[in-house]
């Protein structure tokens, strides 16, 4: 596995309830803070309130290997109660990318949570300039911390619109 690649991981999760309630999870950018290990607090930025295209927000994010740091994320794609996705940027760098996707089926909905990282360099790059010979390993490690935590998500997300 090579950063170059832009490795990505995907989880998904059958929900029984309806679209709206689930959207309604997918777009509180709040909501992860309390499930996530990682995602330490975030809010939007610029009188930004909602998911739209073009609006941002801002997270900082602690990790016991990386540290404590905050990003910028700019929503470049929305398509109401079906898709979101937001660009993590350092300036007009991309240094991931996550999308949420709603799926209506006949008897629950299929939702999945998606990230890539990459294409241009990140702090995880760091650490792989630091460790050549241990790139593989470094993001394995950081695609399974990804997983792990998109799993956490999509299950608290079924367990608020199941018990309602």
């Amino acid at each position: 596995m090579r950063y170059r690649d832009q490795p990505t991981v995907e989880v998904s999760e059958r929900i029984v309830a309806e679209p709206a309630a689930i959207w309604a999870l997918l777009t509180d950018i709040t909501f992860p803070v309390e499930i996530s290990p990682e995602l330490q607090r975030v809010e939007w930025l610029d009188d930004a309130d909602r998911v739209a295209v073009g609006n941002r927000f801002q997270g900082t994010n602690r990790n016991e290997h990386l540290g404590e740091w905050t990003t910028t994320a700019e929503v470049v794609e929305v398509e109401p109660e079906r898709r979101w996705v937001y660009q993590v940027r350092n300036g007009d760098d991309v240094m991931a990318s996550w999308g949420f996707e709603i799926d209506p089926g006949r008897d629950a909905v299929t939702v999945r949570q998606w990230a890539r990282l990459g294409p241009d360099p990140s702090g995880l790059s760091i650490a792989i300039g630091q460790m050549p010979e241990k790139e593989a390993r470094i993001l394995a490690r950081r695609i399974e911390e990804w997983r792990a935590a998109m799993t956490a998500n999509l299950a608290a997300i079924r367990a608020a619109v199941e018990s309602d």
